[in-house]
């Protein structure tokens, strides 16, 4: 049995593995990646200079798990906060604030904005960053846009991440990834997958561990049971295509690439598909289970994220082969923020306990 702390550190690193390995791929077909690559596609990293690039997947889930814990403390500290899904916004906000090449803040409030590498501006998708200069953002009572992109899907890693330390139901953890997603992405196709996320991430942190094919039907079945009211038509597209993806894995009469062509990967709910189907057709093999979540003519970096965190999670970061982490220079901040959210803010009002450390990073933004 892992230990929380190895499941916690599992998940942020696969998120940032299958970022750093998908990001050269994203942009290139099938036939593009054997053209480069060689017939089987890209089987590693393309590392520049040594270097294992993550995207904006990798930093927009960061950022979102320092704003819940910057929430969580001014909450425990101060005694007052707003919903946990506005310290959310105003990571997210922070974060594109990184992206611009000048007029740089002389005040951040995220302690992760001092980790050059979560600044740098390999962002997947422009019109989130957009989206976050403009100020307003949406809800799922009131989108900014229709985007259904999977741009924002791993701002709901951060939700299931933070359930147990924010001591949210099930309900409210899952509505947390789904809004969390809504903050830039409208289309219930990519902020309701956010809710599925939420739970399955959730669910692969328990221990004892539960089979991945059974975590992903309890998710299914909670987003279902929040959802079909308000959006019955997409809860159900979404329902068919990773029940689409399942049944793949499970039958495993197609090849890899064509499962993941006939999936597509590319709105939302398609990536959240892909990624699934990944992880539960390697399902104790994390090293295949990225060749394949990278190797088509999909989003690979938003598939190979969301399919390292669930797979780290539920592997722990033990299980994770150790030449991963070879270039990946973002590790140990990623590995600081695992071990914060396992802990929680340890700071109550009107306690005497004092955490100099905690402070600095979760009130000050100080690293």
């Amino acid at each position: 049995m892992i230990s929380r702390r190895d499941a916690y550190r599992g998940c942020l690193l696969g998120l940032a593995i299958g970022d750093a390995m998908g990001y050269p791929a994203d942009t290139k077909t099938w036939p593009q990646l054997q053209e480069e690559y060689g017939p089987y596609g890209l089987m590693g990293y393309d590392l520049r200079n040594g270097y294992a690039e993550v995207s904006s997947h990798t930093q927009v889930a960061a950022f979102s798990c320092n704003g819940l814990l910057l929430g969580l403390t001014r909450g425990q500290v101060y005694g007052k906060m707003a919903p946990f899904v506005r310290y959310v916004g105003l990571a997210q906000q922070e974060w594109a604030i990184g992206q611009r090449r000048y007029d740089q803040p002389s005040r951040n409030h995220c302690w992760v904005f001092r980790i050059s590498d979560m600044r740098h501006r390999h962002c997947t998708d422009t019109r989130m960053v957009e989206t976050l200069n403009r100020g307003k953002l949406g809800s799922l009572e009131d989108p900014v846009n229709r985007y259904d992109t999977p741009a924002s899907l791993a701002s709901a890693i951060a939700a299931g991440l933070f359930a147990d330390t924010g001591k949210l139901e099930v309900a409210e953890s899952d509505r947390l990834g789904a809004e969390s997603v809504a903050l830039t992405h409208g289309h219930p196709l990519a902020f309701l997958p956010g809710a599925v996320v939420s739970h399955l991430i959730r669910g692969c942190l328990r221990q004892p561990p539960k089979p991945l094919y059974t975590l992903i039907k309890d998710a299914l079945s909670a987003m279902q049971a929040q959802f079909v009211r308000e959006y019955p038509r997409e809860v159900g597209q979404i329902t068919a295509l990773v029940e689409r993806a399942m049944s793949l894995a499970e039958e495993r009469l197609v090849q890899p690439v064509a499962a993941m062509d006939q999936l597509k990967c590319d709105t939302g709910a398609e990536v959240l598909a892909g990624a699934l189907y990944a992880a539960l057709l390697c399902e104790e093999d994390f090293d295949n289970a990225m060749v394949i979540a990278v190797n088509h003519s999909g989003r690979s970096a938003a598939v190979a994220a969301m399919t390292g965190a669930i797979l780290g999670a539920q592997l722990g970061e033990s299980s994770l082969p150790e030449f991963y982490m070879e270039g990946l220079f973002i590790a140990d901040a990623l590995r600081d923020l695992a071990d914060d959210l396992v802990q929680g803010c340890p700071m109550v009002r009107g306690s005497l306990l004092f955490d100099g450390d905690w402070e600095s990073k979760y009130l000050h933004g100080e690293y």
